[in-house]
């Protein structure tokens, strides 16, 4: 299958404490020779100082000083790096379970998700938590790295049990394209390269899997929505009677000449022309940003949203959303929000709570009416204006919310529309 050498993928990392995430990180940008030789040589100079025998392949992504000195990952750590086959951006999150809306943050725009599971622990926890927030988020491709496989002697027999185990738990969850790969970060086995020392294993390597990974048909490409970001008014010669409708398309295809919908006015028109920064369009597609004119002059304005006639989102003022509450202080009974959705932003509050879920068991709390930080659950929004959504598993642009508090702009929850 040919691979688009322009594609952009994005993955994020999930694992426990110590279990590699960074080390891995730093092993696929080394080997793939996407370190700067400047940088190269300071982590050469650093690991040296503190003794290692070897480049401290974790420095490469741990870049706050309370990370180095602890040897964990505390924030979301970004990095970019391109092979002759595809561009990539890495979200290196945190194993602690305090940082659980950390993940969240680096895996809401993420393509991919590698797990990693300690080859000497197993299954854990952490391992069950990041892998619901993974299908939670609805990421549709994961990959389960079973690290240090050095530290088990290579052995096949660990590696069986393992994806055993995580098979029990992958059977509750929304993924289903799911890839296993043995490796040892340390020290490169299956990351970059085929191990010699897994002969047993049939399958390739991390890279390759990556470069590989067919992520085309992830977008919605059948419910057009296009979000209205700002209206464009040039006045000036050549442009006197333009007025564009700018914003980044949220899903699906808009052509010159289709009926389209402006929500929640209602009025009808048919699209005029679509431009974009360079040229004029005869179609554009998600997730491009263009301005949009229409052949009937009607009132659209910011948080708008120009849709097909024939395929339109739910207008509502009332809604289910899984919530993650990300903020210190607990969530209050119908308090007061602003919910931010698409270009819309509305006040708003939690009207009900209708269960928290244990991360650890996947069982549902009921009789519980607040949400204290990283916690997970369903709740019924109401909104004083309608909002115009889609379910996050249909389109996670239209499906998806913030809760912002008014009192002090804190964002104190994400949200999944259900």
């Amino acid at each position: 299958m040919a691979i688009d050498n322009n594609q952009l993928l994005r993955f994020t990392t999930a694992g426990s404490v110590d279990d590699g995430k960074s080390t891995l990180i730093g092993r696929l940008l080394y080997d793939s020779k996407s370190i700067f030789e400047d940088q190269l040589a300071a982590v050469e100079n650093t690991s040296l100082k503190k003794g290692h025998d070897n480049i401290d392949l974790a420095m490469f992504t741990d870049g706050l000083k309370e990370e180095r000195e602890q040897g964990i990952t505390i924030d979301v750590a970004y990095r970019y790096f391109t092979t002759p086959k595809r561009k990539f951006i890495i979200a290196d999150t945190p194993g602690h379970i305090q940082y659980t809306r950390n993940m969240i943050t680096g895996a809401s725009t993420a393509n991919a998700a590698i797990i990693l599971i300690d080859a000497r622990k197993g299954v854990i926890e952490q391992t069950k938590r990041h892998s619901y927030i993974a299908s939670l988020l609805q990421i549709p491709h994961l990959i389960i790295c079973i690290n240090k496989m050095d530290l088990v002697g290579y052995d096949e027999t660990v590696y069986d049990n393992i994806v055993s185990q995580y098979e029990k738990v992958s059977s509750k969850l929304v993924t289903k394209d799911i890839t296993y790969i043995p490796i040892s970060a340390l020290h490169g086995d299956n990351v970059v390269n085929r191990s010699d020392n897994m002969e047993w294993y049939k399958g390739a390597a991390l890279l390759y899997t990556l470069e590989t990974l067919h992520i085309t048909n992830d977008l919605n490409k059948i419910d057009a929505r296009f979000p209205v970001q700002t209206v464009i008014r040039p006045q000036r010669e050549g442009y006197i009677d333009y007025r564009g409708y700018a914003g980044r398309i949220a899903s699906g295809v808009f052509r010159i000449g289709d009926e389209v919908i402006a929500l929640p006015s209602g009025f009808t028109s048919k699209i005029k022309s679509i431009d974009s920064f360079e040229q004029e369009l005869e179609e554009a597609y998600v997730p491009m940003s263009v301005s949009i004119t229409l052949e009937d002059d009607i009132d659209v304005s910011r948080g708008d949203m120009i849709v097909r006639t024939n395929n339109r989102p739910e207008t509502s003022q009332e809604f289910d959303v899984m919530l993650c509450w990300m903020s210190n202080k607990p969530s209050q009974p119908r308090a007061k929000y602003t919910v931010c959705h698409t270009e819309n932003s509305q006040k708003a509050m939690i009207k009900s709570v209708l269960y928290k879920v244990d991360i650890n068991t996947y069982d549902r709390i009921k009789d519980e009416d607040t949400f204290g930080m990283n916690e997970i659950g369903r709740v019924t929004i109401r909104t004083t204006k309608p909002l115009m959504i889609d379910p996050y598993g249909t389109n996670p642009i239209t499906g998806s919310i913030i809760l912002i508090d008014d009192n002090t702009n804190e964002t104190v929850a994400a949200g999944m529309i259900v």
